[in-house]
């Protein structure tokens, strides 16, 4: 292609024109500049190297007696400067902690242009604070290590991850033990804003220390300063899926970070996150206490279900992480991807087996699961928090659902406070990205007792209620086996207006079990009988009675239920209805939002 120019346009004005144009195009490019009859710049069309230079994959360049000036030279050395992070020692750090450095984990990541189309697309920022550390604009060969500031210590831009194009943010942990301080902030600050735009995933690479308390001025409590972080995350919230991967300690307002993402990956052994830092404990409280106790990934991962998943290390992060996103839409306007379709890791005949008969006999769901969705999809979610409620992402026939089920292995299935906190966060967030939800409702109801009154049973409980009914997404109920007093509300019962509700032969539904019922009506009645073989006689008819009432052949033949399904044919059955209910519309009652969350 020969493109001809104004005659008062530079050999350098040349050069840039007829390089843009090759690249965009991808073919050859000569420029003419007036009405010279040779052209003034040549070149091949193909792709630029990672260094910004041209890709010589198809060939050199007709001009070869030029390339890059002194000036270009020098902005390359001194972007190459800047990707060397801090201080080595601080690198060495990293490495004896069991750390990568920043631009070693980003290769980890996203690695170089590859078949899949991962790799990094652009950087921004890279000259953050360049004046602070690198006063003359040259290399800083002899300056003092402990001054370097490249990148004010954090690396944004955009990449395209596991297929997926993203916006990503990691911390360069070299650089001041990560902290964040003016020029950062902005850099943090402008990748949020452009993802509300963009409606693309955001990935957090969270490796830091908080905010650089001695230089707070300009980005601490301004409008657009740190603050500005947990409105942004606030706004993106339900919009884009935001994820964080956190690597080591994260202190302060960092740590809101990670809880203000949908999903947070903690690695195990290295990461932490805490309100302030083990020094900051002591003085306050007078409690010696180090980072891991105070706030590691174990202590997140039961205690107070801040972390999703745990990590064995860097790779099994990533590896969670891609993962997750499989089960996820670039945004909320979407839906979630469909997979390849496989049959379940055992076989659905033996679904009824896996459901033993007397209602409080413990099993483990997982069991029945397997049997369920696709082999090797579920994906589950904070399975130390809450263990009483199993919430997960699967596929069934391919489709992604997200799992809301009663674990009778822990505590009989019974609702406790953190399991209903857990089910409520995971039904929202699902909803919030149209992933269809799949209740399995086996549990006696929510737990009574003065402990979990003063651990909030009845606010959280309601949390999960509220989540459940506000859902908007397909949804598809199952009585496994009991379901008992309000257990059946929270679990997406009839009235909560799913799509189907599909009970197997094992389910019972009612106030109570027969056991509490029994108790409570009759109680009396039954003391009143001396003889003790009488009083059993009479207790079990009642409770045979009771039963009859509440089972599930009853409330198929009331259309309690919508079908009364062979558990064989559960998985297929499930598949169809999903398939079907795809494109249901819900809609809310008119109103700015609920006051329950």
């Amino acid at each position: 292609m020969d493109v001809r120019i104004a005659a008062d346009a530079t050999e350098e004005e040349a050069a840039a024109i007829a390089t843009a144009l090759a690249e965009h195009l991808e073919r050859p490019v000569s420029v003419f500049v007036g009405p010279a009859d040779e052209p003034t710049a040549t070149r091949e069309g193909g792709p630029r190297d990672a260094d910004g230079g041209e890709s010589h994959s198809r060939g050199p360049p007709q001009d070869d007696d030029r390339g890059p000036t002194a000036r270009e030279r020098t902005l390359r050395e001194e972007i190459a400067d800047i990707r060397r992070g801090g201080p080595e020692e601080y690198r060495e750090r990293q490495e004896a902690a069991g750390k990568l450095f920043v631009r070693d984990r980003l290769a980890l990541w996203f690695g170089a242009e590859s078949a899949d189309g991962d790799g990094i697309h652009f950087e921004d920022g890279t000259f953050a604070n360049f004046d602070a550390w690198h006063p003359d604009g040259a290399a800083s060969e002899g300056a003092d290590e402990g001054d370097r500031l490249p990148a004010d210590g954090m690396v944004t831009g955009a990449a395209t991850f596991e297929g997926r194009d993203v916006h990503v943010m990691a911390n360069d942990f070299t650089v001041k033990a990560g902290s964040m301080a003016e020029r950062g902030v902005e850099k943090f600050l402008r990748l949020q804003q452009r993802a509300l735009k963009s409606a693309k995933p955001v990935l957090y690479l969270m490796d830091s220390s908080g905010g650089r308390i001695d230089e707070q001025t300009g980005f601490f409590a301004n409008r657009e300063g740190i603050g500005k972080y947990y409105y942004n995350h606030s706004m993106l919230s339900g919009r884009v899926p935001q994820i964080c991967v956190l690597y080591g300690p994260c202190i302060a307002g960092a740590a809101y970070t990670p809880v203000f993402a949908d999903f947070t990956i903690m690695v195990e052994g290295t990461a932490a996150m805490a309100i302030a830092s083990p020094r900051m404990v002591e003085m306050v409280t007078g409690e010696r206490i180090d980072m891991q106790e105070l706030g590691g990934a174990a202590v997140h991962a039961r205690e107070s279900g801040s972390a999703d998943l745990v990590a064995r290390d860097e790779d099994h992060a990533r590896d969670l992480v891609a993962r997750l996103v499989t089960f996820l839409p670039d945004n909320a306007d979407e839906r979630p991807p469909m997979g390849e379709s496989r049959p379940p890791a055992a076989s659905p005949d033996g679904i009824d087996a896996v459901i033993p008969d007397r209602p409080n006999e413990p099993y483990d769901v997982h069991d029945l699961l397997e049997r369920l969705v696709d082999e090797g999809s579920l994906l589950e979610l904070r399975p130390e928090y809450g263990a009483e409620i199993v919430t997960a992402f699967a596929r069934i026939d391919g489709r992604p659902v997200a799992v809301v089920a009663n674990q009778p292995a822990h505590r009989a299935g019974a609702i406790f406070p953190d399991a209903a906190e857990k089910a409520a966060e995971f039904v929202w967030t699902a909803d919030a990205f149209n992933v269809p939800l799949l209740y399995c409702c086996d549990t006696p109801g929510f737990m009574a007792g003065s402990q979990v009154e003063r651990d909030g049973i009845l606010e959280k409980g309601k949390k999960l209620i509220y989540a459940t009914s506000s859902a908007t997404v397909p949804t598809q109920t199952v009585v496994v086996r009991k379901a008992y007093g309000a257990g059946i509300y929270a679990m997406g019962g009839p009235a909560y207006d799913p799509e189907s509700v599909l009970g197997l032969p094992s389910g019972e539904i009612g106030i109570m079990g027969p056991e509490a019922a029994i108790n409570a009506v009759y109680a009396r009645k039954l003391a009143e009988i001396d003889d003790e073989d009488e009083r059993a006689r009479v207790a079990e008819e009642l409770r045979e009675e009771y039963r009859a009432d509440i089972d599930i052949h009853r409330m198929a033949s009331e259309v309690v239920i919508d079908e009364l399904i062979a558990p064989s044919r559960l998985r297929e059955e499930l598949a169809a209805r999903f398939s079907f209910y795809a494109d249901v519309e819900k809609d809310l009652p008119r109103k700015k939002h609920g006051t329950v969350l």
